[in-house]
């Protein structure tokens, strides 16, 4: 069966941009609803959709660390191009560690990670959320358990350079946070299954912004984007949008 794949998305709203960075294994629609939210309040809002994301694991696997930056280098500079000077990202997961990276990088308004970890996790327990986000794929194409079985057999079997490079990445942007001095909100939820909790402090306390937040969601897991506690959450990301130094 046909199915149809996320893709990277803009929605014009004004002069002010936002870059929307989605988590490994994600993909776009991560952060869509943000990204409409936004819109309706006067924000320009574009998300790219990285190499090998939304596409069966095996492609996954192909890529890495390296070749998801470029692609958020390339929305950066998308936006840049489309004449706006001032750009804020706000990132879940990897791409809140994507989001950081930006901020000793590049000029950026502000910065919004949400559940981004600063944590290694075991290979082993990455290789797992690998592992399901193939089974998962493979399930919404319609294949048979039997097809499943088979190809996930196969598939266990495949050499995961990449787990390797996402951590030394993440290791690489806890290194750097205290370069961080543009205005930062860390969303954290509570819940999160995922990551480490205490990255969040890492990242609050090691920033140097003058201007920096940090709101736990109570309620809410890794996918904070999409669960019970969005609304409050886009809410909260408006407001620190609304309280940076913009020109226009």
């Amino acid at each position: 069966m046909k199915i149809k794949l996320p893709q990277p998305f803009t929605f014009e709203g004004g002069k002010r941009a936002v870059l929307l960075l989605h988590g490994f294994t994600g993909n776009s629609s991560d952060v869509r609803m943000l990204g409409r939210f936004l819109e309706k309040r006067g924000y320009t809002c574009h998300a790219p959709q990285y190499k090998g994301h939304g596409v069966p694991a095996e492609e996954l696997v192909e890529t890495g660390p390296a070749d998801w930056w470029k692609d958020v280098m390339r929305a950066y500079d998308f936006l840049k191009a489309k004449g706006h000077q001032e750009i804020a990202v706000a990132g879940l997961s990897l791409g809140g560690v994507f989001s950081l990276k930006l901020g000793y990088t590049v000029p950026i308004k502000g910065i919004v990670p949400m559940c981004a970890p600063m944590y290694i996790k075991s290979e082993e327990t990455m290789y797992k959320g690998v592992l399901a986000y193939a089974r998962e794929f493979k399930r919404r194409e319609g294949k048979t358990a039997e097809e499943i079985e088979t190809e996930m057999a196969r598939f266990a079997g495949t050499p995961m350079k990449t787990l390797k490079a996402l951590q030394e990445l993440i290791s690489d942007v806890r290194g750097h946070v205290d370069h961080i001095y543009a205005p930062v909100f860390v969303a954290q939820a509570r819940l999160d299954e995922m990551i480490n909790t205490d990255s969040a402090n890492i990242i609050y306390n090691g920033a140097e912004s003058d201007l920096k937040r940090i709101k736990w969601y109570e309620e809410s897991g890794h996918v904070i984007t999409l669960d019970k506690e969005r609304d409050m959450l886009h809410e909260d990301i408006y407001g620190f949008l609304e309280e940076l130094d913009w020109s226009e």
